[in-house]
């Protein structure tokens, strides 16, 4: 006689009840499951952030393989299980940011067909960042990036769209409204307070120093840092005024246009030309120390400006302080030939090429907070104790 089954056929394949015990194995399998820290990027410089945060986290670096193959193709390699687990890629920005997208894309979509349970991905400078509003007939690139991210490989199945990241940590975006352009949630965490515990800890008499906002538009940034500090605050406003020989080279022409055809009767109010005054500073420098903040430093070219100008007003001594120090171009060489003091950036991003060539470059290490968020994610933990006292100027 042929044996009974020991479950009615209808428990076992039913759509509409779960077999006895289901719901508590899967609950058993997802406490078991753990998390795998990868790295995008295979160069020393961009692993260096990655090795950081994994010892600080007590877990090895994920095994696998990144490289660019002959023909310029980005090629990734998974070279272990991943089935069930949370991926925490992390991608710092090498100089050749769009290669660093595609090792981020290929690496996060590698990993979710080999089974990945949530892809995160670390990101602690978001590129295109600059590239987040609309000017002219341009586009809004960051927006587009954002897009790539979430959907990129995506795939309609069984009325669920999978997605290839489900969390993105960043560090001090460029504008904090780059947020509103994931459909998914995006940690900002802030680098002020390692900056903050720097300029208290490796400026001396740093109390005789007042911050500085190199433009208007980093008055908020600059007001944050006095305020916690209770120190002063300075803005320099305006710009280089042109000399009569720039002026006559025909730079400064305006582009011929052709006559328009306008609707009779209509008469649009004319709008006034900006005109920036030149270059003033407002607020005292003289016999102090000078500390302009920023969130990115990559064409050195205003800061060195800034540098002289400071310097013309009295200050005895100049640093300048961002979260992203991309420092691109002959970045190094300027700043060694200014009057700048000292450059303070985190590392965020990989600048060991150019500390070699400008000893005035420090770094100052932020893994710690990297690797925080990553444990209280996984963990399920609130992320409020990263943000403490932290606001939307910072």
């Amino acid at each position: 006689m042929p044996r009974k089954l020991l479950l009615p056929y209808k428990s076992v394949f039913s759509p509409f009840r779960a077999p006895r015990g289901l719901h508590e194995a899967l609950a058993m399998n997802a406490a078991r499951s753990g998390y795998r820290v990868f790295s995008a990027n295979s160069t020393a410089a961009c692993t260096e952030l990655a090795k950081r945060i994994t010892e600080r986290l007590g877990a090895e670096l994920g095994k696998s393989v990144v490289y660019q193959e002959t023909n310029g193709e980005t090629r990734v390699e998974i070279k272990e299980s991943v089935r069930g687990q949370d991926i925490f890629i992390i991608q710092t920005i090498p100089r050749d940011v769009n290669t660093a997208v595609m090792e981020l894309l290929i690496m996060a979509y590698a990993l979710k067909t080999s089974c990945a349970r949530n892809i995160i991905g670390v990101i602690p400078y978001f590129p295109y960042s600059k590239q987040s509003k609309m000017r002219k007939r341009g586009s809004i690139v960051c927006k587009l990036l954002a897009s790539m991210l979430a959907k990129a490989g995506g795939e309609l199945l069984s009325s669920f769209l999978f997605l290839n990241l489900t969390h993105i940590i960043t560090m001090d975006l460029h504008q904090k409204e780059i947020q509103g352009f994931f459909s998914f949630p995006v940690d900002n965490l802030r680098a002020s307070p390692f900056l903050i515990q720097y300029i208290q800890e490796e400026i001396p008499d740093y109390r005789n120093a007042v911050i500085v906002a190199k433009s208007p538009d980093a008055a908020k940034r600059a007001q944050s840092y006095a305020e916690r500090l209770r120190l002063g605050l300075a803005v320099i406003h305006g710009e280089a005024q042109c000399t009569e020989q720039d002026m006559d080279d025909g730079r400064h022409s305006p582009p011929m246009v052709k006559n328009a055809t306008v609707h009779p009767g209509l008469e649009l109010p004319l709008m006034m030309a900006k005109e920036k005054p030149p270059i003033t500073v407002v607020g005292d420098v003289g016999g102090r120390i000078a500390i302009i903040v920023d969130d990115i430093i990559d064409d050195v070219e205003s800061f060195v400006a800034a540098a002289e100008i400071l310097k013309e007003r009295g200050a005895y001594k100049i640093f300048v302080m961002a979260t992203h120090g991309l420092l691109s171009a002959d970045a190094p060489r300027l700043i060694e030939e200014s009057s700048i003091d000292e450059v303070v950036v985190t590392n965020t991003v990989p600048h060991e090429v150019q500390k070699l060539q400008c000893p005035k470059i420090k770094t100052v290490d932020i893994s710690l907070i990297l690797s925080e968020a990553i444990r209280r994610i996984h963990n399920g933990e609130s992320m409020a104790y990263l943000f403490r006292n932290i606001t939307v100027d910072d």
